[in-house]
């Protein structure tokens, strides 16, 4: 009986300390950038954009770009993340406020006819699955404007996130996640962060995890196997998001910098912002450019969108590569749009 119960209290003994060791530093629980999943990203200099045979012409010119050090989020911020933001201010998002008209058609050519009053109803873009080969010249076939579609809703159709409650956020405004982030007294990561950020420190990367395809060895994120858009392999095990954290990290210890969603920065979008850098000879800390300009939609105000989504394959979009530029308008949203933070050094 003796030695059964010494036996006992050794064990309970051996358990407390693995479990201290365990624990983390007192220095690292008073810091709130760890109780928020927060990493330090060391700043750097590095070559932004991209010339490899993939690049588009808003990649390019390649120039010469410093960044100083600051915090970024670990993770995409999840639904959970954003229930709590939602319970505590009450905000809504745009996806559930009624379209405006009047602040709609800024962002269009002059003399557009107003649409039928139903679809000004709240919603949002919904991607739809296409059952033949579709020419991917025309975004439209595949989008559809969900009414009552929003990041609780991600399908529309009373469809729900409950069971989603680790997976990112969708239906995301840049509008949306600029609130989010200055509840969470944090902000939206520069172009220039974001790409510092989701290189690594590798120089010349064509992938946050190297150059090896995305189509080769192991998954390494979540996107699109097959024929976009008609036929999804799911090889990922995903056809829609997948819970933040799923894919390997890569060497600053972020997850999904390639693929899941697509996240918005604070720069506008402008497709010549790297030409006026070069110009301006503003290569630390760049903020974008002064102005969003897009020639295919010249009257939207556009933001940066960085690092690819579920959606993403090669014969499309190829969004994971690191340096891959894509922009919306700042007040829409899909279910393929997320964001994560960052936050400066104090």
């Amino acid at each position: 009986m003796y030695n059964n119960f010494r036996y006992i209290i050794v064990l309970l003994l051996l358990i407390l300390v693995i479990g201290y060791k365990n624990l983390p530093l007192n220095d690292e629980l008073n810091d709130p950038n760890f109780r928020h999943n927060m990493i330090l990203i060391p700043g750097g200099e590095f070559l932004m954009g991209s010339e490899n045979i993939e690049a588009y012409a808003n990649e390019q010119p390649v120039h010469t770009v410093i960044v100083d050090s600051f915090f970024m989020d670990q993770y995409e911020v999840t639904n959970y993340d954003f229930l709590q933001f939602i319970r505590q201010t009450g905000y809504v998002t745009t996806a559930e406020r009624r379209i405006v008209w009047d602040d709609m058609k800024k962002n269009l050519a002059p003399n557009t006819p107003k649409p039928a009053e139903n679809l000004l109803e709240p919603g949002s873009l919904v991607f739809e699955n296409m059952k033949y080969q579709t020419p991917l010249n025309d975004e439209s076939k595949w989008w559809n404007w969900v009414v009552g579609a929003s990041w609780k809703s991600p399908e529309g159709n009373n469809s729900t996130n409950i069971d989603r409650m680790d997976h990112p956020v969708v239906h995301i405004s840049w509008d949306d996640a600029v609130a989010f982030a200055k509840w969470a007294k944090k902000r939206l990561p520069t172009e220039a962060e974001w790409e510092w950020a989701a290189r690594g420190m590798k120089e010349n990367s064509i992938y946050p995890w190297g150059d090896e395809s995305i189509n080769k060895g192991s998954m390494k994120a979540n996107f699109w196997q097959g024929h976009f858009p008609y036929v999804n392999t799911n090889q990922d095990g995903y056809s829609t998001t997948s819970p933040v954290g799923s894919f390997e990290p890569n060497d600053f210890g972020l997850y999904d910098m390639a693929g899941n969603v697509w996240e918005w920065c604070s720069d506008n979008y402008n497709i010549n912002s790297y030409a006026e850098d070069l110009k301006n000879k503003n290569i630390k800390n760049p903020k974008g450019s002064k102005h969003s300009y897009d020639p295919l939609e010249p009257y939207a105000d556009k933001k940066v969108l960085r690092g690819g989504s579920f959606l993403c394959n090669d014969s499309y979009c190829s969004g994971y590569r690191v340096s891959r530029r894509m922009s919306s308008s700042k007040d829409t949203g899909l279910n393929h749009t997320g964001f994560r933070c960052v936050k400066d050094i104090e």
